[in-house]
């Protein structure tokens, strides 16, 4: 569902030129106008990954990219295109644990090496993304992070807002003048956005649902709604 809303909170700068006033002066009417949209997201985004141990620097890597492998194979099966699949970071380094010395003090040694290898996924189909993670899960996957939701085409969204924040501004300026019995000029100016937001998950909206196999859990998931909102500084002329 998609719908906008105009927050009417008017900033009115009126005044009215007087007689002695030079030919170039004039009557202003100053507002400014706000929209907001709600969208439901159209892709979700996950970070999944491993982190495995080895005795050895090509052990735990080779473990790590072992269970990658499974990651990947699992939203290709899910139907992910490969644009839509890439990894976010490959991690190794020395791991150590704490012993007691033989002097009975505490002490690290050595304990061989920790790989990490994580998959970023974006998925159209938000409603498999519970599936998506249970099976990673099962593949080798033990790291889940990162689960957001997006719009593959803010920019669109944001001119849509903007444009309905313009027009608030004009039926504000218009409401002032007729209350005040003046007649609405020309656009002297319009300043856009004295501020914007960007796109935001908001904590409510609605539940995606992924159907699971008997036996099997889904991971519930909750994609909410995305709100782009704008503002315009808009200054009105008062025709003579």
């Amino acid at each position: 569902m998609r719908f906008f809303s105009a927050l009417a909170v008017p900033v009115l700068l009126l005044t009215v030129a007087a007689p002695a006033m030079a030919d170039d002066e004039t009557g202003r009417i100053r507002v400014i106008g706000r929209a907001s949209q709600e969208v439901a997201p159209d892709f979700a985004s996950v970070e999944i990954g491993v982190e495995t141990g080895g005795a050895t620097p090509a052990a735990a890597l080779d473990a790590a990219s072992q269970a990658a492998k499974g990651i990947v194979a699992s939203a290709r099966e899910m139907g992910v295109a490969e644009a839509d699949i890439g990894t976010s970071s490959i991690t190794l380094q020395p791991r150590t644990k704490t012993v007691r010395q033989p002097d009975g003090t505490m002490g690290e040694r050595d304990d061989g090496y920790t790989a990490g290898n994580r998959v970023r996924v974006r998925l159209a189909e938000m409603g498999k993304l519970g599936e998506l993670m249970r099976r990673t899960l099962e593949s080798g996957a033990n790291r889940i992070q990162g689960i957001s939701f997006g719009l593959r085409d803010p920019a669109a969204a944001e001119a849509a807002v903007q444009v309905a924040a313009v027009k608030d501004a004009r039926a504000q300026a218009e409401r002032i003048a007729e209350a005040t019995g003046v007649k609405l000029g020309t656009v002297i100016s319009i300043e856009s956005p004295p501020r914007a937001e960007s796109p935001r998950p908001m904590p409510y909206g609605m539940a995606m649902k992924a159907a699971a196999p008997r036996g099997r859990t889904a991971v519930p998931v909750v994609a909410g709604s995305i709100e782009t909102s704008a503002e315009v500084d808009a200054v009105f002329a008062i025709s003579r």
